[in-house]
């Protein structure tokens, strides 16, 4: 009987990651597939081919994303960016979304952003609890007039699910910046503290 517990655990070790993780991959390349509906339905890959092969949305996604990258890169690709930009700031309600989410995206998309750059170590919900979290970065404008002291912006996701969680402003004196990567972080915090991350002290006596 301890056997054949035994192998059944060990089957669900080996079989439950290939599992989850070939289910994550179909959902997203399903997802980028979707794309393909821009394109006229005599192109599509299934009429020409006569079959079904999946990924080719995301192959057209990431073609797509090079061509506005190039396109946005040079002088008349920022005129009509920003021309864009300033036609939208002046619809009212859709300005105010387009706004939060470019802003939001130029922050973590930038090369010289520091949001989600660096884990901290912070007592949350409350002292003496402590869990692991992001520095988005540091108050500005009004939030900033009523801080007395050095605050800094700090993202808590929520486990298993790291895209939810709280947004909060602590002294950067009480968060204690970790050496951790964000996706040694990442993986620490989505497997509820069993995939722990290396010490790095032991890191370093290894080599």
């Amino acid at each position: 009987m301890a056997a054949l517990r035994k192998w059944l655990f060990t089957g669900l070790l080996v079989i439950v990651p290939g599992v989850i993780t070939a289910w994550v991959l179909s959902w997203i390349v399903g997802t980028l597939d979707q794309t393909l509906a821009i394109l006229p339905e005599a192109w599509h890959p299934d009429k020409l081919l006569g079959f079904h092969i999946p990924g080719f949305g995301v192959l057209l996604t990431l073609a797509i994303l090079l061509i506005v990258g190039a396109f946005a890169s040079n002088f008349a690709g920022r005129t009509m960016v920003a021309w864009g930009d300033a036609l939208v700031s002046r619809i009212p309600v859709v300005r105010s979304i387009y706004s939060s989410v470019k802003q939001v995206s130029d922050t973590l998309f930038s090369e010289s952003g520091n949001a989600f750059r660096t884990a901290v170590l912070v007592q949350w919900p409350r002292d003496g609890v402590w869990t692991v979290a992001f520095v988005t970065g540091v108050p500005s404008g009004e939030v900033a007039g009523y801080l007395r002291d050095e605050f800094v912006s700090v993202y808590v996701p929520t486990t298993p699910n790291p895209t939810s969680g709280y947004f909060v402003l602590m002294r950067k004196s009480d968060c204690i910046e970790l050496d951790m990567s964000i996706d040694a972080a990442l993986k620490y915090i989505v497997s509820m503290g069993v995939v722990a991350p290396p010490d790095p002290v032991a890191l370093e006596a290894a080599k």
